[in-house]
């Protein structure tokens, strides 16, 4: 039986323990990481925590939804069984919220209710080859990028300032990201700060030969997976190679421990070609969009 449990009742080691030995386990479900990134936050739960389904929620004009937090990722459905059955876990959303916005994770699949679920991308590059390899089979673009990285004297500076990533992100992604507001940075701030004490993050930084930062990312560690959670270009120099740069030396990192570099994803034409360049693959997942509000859903966008 599922049933919706609100935070504070829940029994935080049932919980986590499903979303670490679940088979979708993702970083973004621990209660850690919503408590940080998520106004507000609940679960359906499956039995006795045989599955979980996080819900981040906010309150407008008197009435719950279900939003995306930003620095989420996937989130979805957890569960401890291969077979489950997902689909019962949206019918019961459905009776709870008559507004949701969720991206699933990649590990699900939803059969019914399709006219509430598009199908997105993201792109993986998985770690089956060594390094060597995996530039070889770079397409040209990036081997070009590298060399004008090389030619730049380009370095790379792991553990810098968080501070100085965000700054960076603000200054340029931001500038066309106008619905990231200052309070949003500084939950960023927050989750890179826990993210790096308790070594499931790293942050790379890119300097050019006046030290002056031109890339940078933050790199987000679980299980067997690395995925790029955020990242900046100085868009003033976009032509130096640095972006390109900053990947390459993330995959020389992680491929020695980890099994698949994860973008973080974009169903962008331009971004996913970029992402594909490195030799990636896509990988579909389904994100709901479920309106019954007798209201207009422009009242649901920040």
């Amino acid at each position: 039986m599922i049933k919706y449990i609100k935070r504070k009742d829940l029994n935080l080691n049932k919980y986590d323990f499903c979303i670490e030995h679940s088979v979708q386990s993702r970083i973004y479900g621990f209660s850690w990481y919503l408590d940080i990134v998520a106004d507000n936050w609940d679960v359906l739960v499956l039995d006795d925590y045989k599955a979980v389904m996080p819900i981040p929620w906010r309150k407008k004009f008197g009435i719950k939804y279900m939003y995306p937090p930003f620095w989420v990722l996937e989130l979805g459905i957890f569960s401890l069984d291969h077979n489950l059955d997902t689909n019962t876990f949206l019918e019961h959303l459905f009776k709870e919220f008559k507004f949701v916005d969720s991206r699933l994770n990649s590990d699900n699949y939803i059969t019914l209710n399709q006219q509430y679920l598009q199908q997105k991308t993201i792109q993986i590059l998985n770690f089956d080859k060594d390094y060597n390899t995996l530039f070889d089979n770079y397409r040209k673009d990036r081997k070009k990028d590298l060399k004008k990285a090389l030619k730049l004297d380009l370095t790379e500076k792991w553990n810098d300032n968080p501070e100085n990533l965000i700054s960076l992100f603000k200054e340029n992604v931001g500038t066309r990201t106008p619905n990231i507001v200052e309070s949003d940075y500084t939950i960023l701030n927050k989750l890179i700060n826990v993210c790096l004490q308790n070594n499931v993050g790293e942050i790379l930084s890119i300097y050019d030969h006046k030290n002056l930062l031109v890339a940078s990312g933050f790199f987000l560690k679980h299980n067997n997976v690395v995925t790029i959670l955020i990242s900046s270009t100085d868009f003033k120099n976009r032509n130096n190679g640095a972006n390109t740069f900053l990947i390459d030396r993330a995959i020389f990192k992680f491929e020695k421990n980890y099994k698949v570099f994860n973008f973080g994803g974009s169903s962008m034409q331009t971004i996913a070609k970029y992402f594909l360049s490195f030799n990636a693959e896509t990988k579909k997942y389904q994100h709901i969009k479920y309106n019954k509000l007798p209201i207009l859903l422009k009242l649901f966008k920040r």
